[in-house]
């Protein structure tokens, strides 16, 4: 974790949330409980940041002064509105193209997608708020700095956002093993959000029931599976094929 991206400290954690600084993930020690603690807990929980409970040792790793068992990370980006985004991109007149990721969880392959989706030209990048990816030092880099390139938008709900793209006329397809359709039968050539899983568990089946269409890639080797990355690149690269 880059020490300039990093907030340690309680009371400097709540402090940043108040003043609406991009906190990206904060790690708080599993074992405290201390009032100041309970009231870092309640900011989070009401601006809805990413937070996970970790042990001492992790935090000690983290940084070497006194955290007082927490640590958080400031995003090096600023994130966009959902509404603003699409919004923009549909007036702009232009074939909307969005990626969607659902609670992707690496840092690395964030960036790898990330910077697919800047080379294949996707208008925004959607996220969820809580259980994504951090965007920290790693996505930056495995990004190639795409990542300044590519607006980023972080929802409370996936579905929620899913919602509002259908109802902005943008077709949502999700890239899951559970269906019969092939990537190349399935239209990409209109507006589309395309939806990329977790890399273990996949696309959650609440959002699978709600998507407007669902395609897989072919396999004919041994490993069921592709890395989420690669597999996002070869969705991106077949909506780019047909579009042209």
């Amino acid at each position: 974790m880059e020490k300039e991206n990093q907030i340690f400290g309680i009371r400097a954690i709540i402090e940043a949330i108040n003043a609406g600084k991009e906190i990206d993930k904060v790690f708080v020690q599993s074992d405290a409980q201390s009032e100041l603690m309970q009231e870092l807990m309640k900011a989070m929980k009401k601006n809805s940041i990413n937070f996970s409970y970790v042990p001492v040792e992790k935090l000690n790793r983290l940084t070497p002064n006194n955290h007082q068992g927490a640590v958080a990370t400031i995003a090096p980006i600023s994130f966009v509105k959902l509404e603003t985004l699409v919004d923009s991109v549909v007036e702009s007149g232009k074939m909307p193209l969005f990626l969607i990721l659902d609670q992707l969880s690496d840092a690395r392959n964030f960036g790898a997608i990330i910077r697919t989706a800047e080379c294949t030209g996707v208008d925004g990048i959607i996220v969820q708020k809580t259980g994504s990816a951090p965007v920290n030092g790693d996505t930056v880099k495995t990004s190639a700095g795409a990542v300044f390139n590519v607006p980023i938008c972080k929802v409370d709900h996936i579905k929620d956002a899913i919602f509002y793209l259908q109802g902005s006329g943008i077709k949502t397809v999700a890239a899951t093993e559970k269906t019969e359709d092939n990537i190349y039968d399935i239209a990409l050539n209109e507006p589309i959000a395309i939806i990329m899983g977790s890399e273990d568990r996949g696309i959650n089946p609440s959002v699978l029931k709600i998507v407007d269409a669902k395609a897989k890639l072919p396999m004919f080797g041994t490993i069921g599976s592709l890395n989420v990355s690669v597999a996002c690149g070869a969705f991106l690269y077949e909506a780019v094929r047909q579009r042209q």
